[in-house]
């Protein structure tokens, strides 16, 4: 039975070509490639925002086209919103515009 040295083990691993290839291969896809690690992370953080941002969007898009509706078909909501916007009024109505004023700050 032969018994082989540990150290010798090691360096006949490491002079393996096949083992040399992959890592270097590892390496160079993990640091120097064009799409590293860095990159896709990047890239991750970049699509999860643009997704939130679709979707807040998609939410807005969709009340503006609901009150849309309201204004073209409920004639209340074009009254409410000439009352509110444009400060029309009835003719037996008075209307009372009340502003608030902020304190100033103190040191």
């Amino acid at each position: 039975m032969l018994l082989v040295n540990p150290m010798e083990r090691f360096i006949n691993t490491i002079r393996n070509q096949y083992l040399i290839a992959g890592v270097a291969f590892l390496v160079w896809m993990c640091f120097f490639d064009r799409y590293d690690i860095t990159t896709q992370y990047n890239f991750q953080t970049e699509k999860t925002k643009l997704e939130e941002e679709k979707a807040y969007y998609t939410t807005e898009i969709e009340d503006i086209s609901q009150a849309i509706k309201d204004v073209q078909y409920n004639q209340s909501e074009i009254q409410r919103i000439a009352r509110e916007k444009y400060k029309m009024k009835k003719d037996h109505e008075d209307v009372y515009i009340i502003t608030e004023i902020e304190a100033p700050e103190t040191k």
